[in-house]
């Protein structure tokens, strides 16, 4: 593990694996470094892999007030502090996250987005669920918080939510529970606009689930419409967690994508 600064002091807390030209993975909503851990071993064989855990969870530092900005330029601070050619993932949030950071460093070679979180749109997000959600947080009620976010937002499949509860991710999910109201809200305000893209000439793939929901489509569409270079890839029989439901899978697409 290694600390890179961001723009505002930040510390972002890095781990390296592999050898090659970095690619660097960020991860969604809850997680942190470890989300990555099933792809690993498919992906270091070709790359020098880097991941990292997002502002306010692990090891990373946080600061007093939150905004999306501040999440992009620690993704771009980190991809320049590698240097030049580096290949750019982001998951669902981090998704997000990695298409505006795509906007502040000239670093960036290829980038992949995974259903990043574009629009809440035609989802059951609500000032009801907000409310919910913010009452648990202020309770300190992580564990009712994650499932209200996976069950009733995600719209998570029974066993897939089971096998993440019983699996050891959902303590580290647990401590980052504080930060998903501030990405939801973050969501909730953003709007993409095709022409703030419009210069972005390296190419990206998005990635979307199989079985996902429309709304995952409808963002993917909207995306492939306001990019200049794209192209979907389709991970047949999965949603939104291919990474971990599909990890042999998940590291095809993106070793297609990448080594060519």
């Amino acid at each position: 593990m290694e600390f890179i600064t961001s723009r505002d002091g930040t510390p972002i807390a890095c781990w390296r694996h592999g050898s090659g030209t970095p690619l660097l993975l960020v991860h969604g909503t809850s997680g942190d470094h470890s989300t990555w851990t099933p792809v690993l071993a498919g992906l270091q064989q070709h790359f020098t892999v880097w991941t990292m855990d997002r502002r306010g969870r692990g090891h990373s530092g946080d600061a007093a007030r939150y905004a999306l900005q501040r999440e992009s330029e620690d993704i771009a601070a980190v991809v320049d502090a590698l240097g030049g050619n580096v290949h750019l993932l982001g998951h669902s949030f981090g998704g997000l996250c990695a298409l505006e950071a795509s906007l502040l460093t000239t670093n960036i070679n290829k980038l992949i987005l995974y259903e990043p979180s574009i629009s809440l749109t035609g989802s059951s997000w609500s000032v009801e669920l907000e409310t919910r959600l913010q009452t648990l947080l202020e309770q300190d009620d992580r564990e009712q918080s994650l499932l209200l976010f996976f069950r009733d937002l995600l719209k998570t499949p029974d066993q897939e939510l089971a096998a993440l509860r019983a699996g050891p991710s959902w303590p580290i999910r647990l401590g980052a529970a504080h930060t998903i109201l501030r990405e939801l809200q973050s969501i909730d305000r953003y709007a993409f606009t095709a022409q703030r893209f419009q210069t972005l000439q390296r190419p990206v793939l998005l990635l979307v689930g199989g079985d996902s929901h429309p709304r995952r489509y409808v963002t993917t569409e909207k995306l492939q419409q306001g990019l200049p270079d794209n192209r979907i890839g389709i991970l047949p029989g999965q949603q939104h967690s291919a990474m971990r439901t599909a990890p042999d899978l998940f590291a095809q697409h993106v070793l297609e994508f990448l080594v060519q």
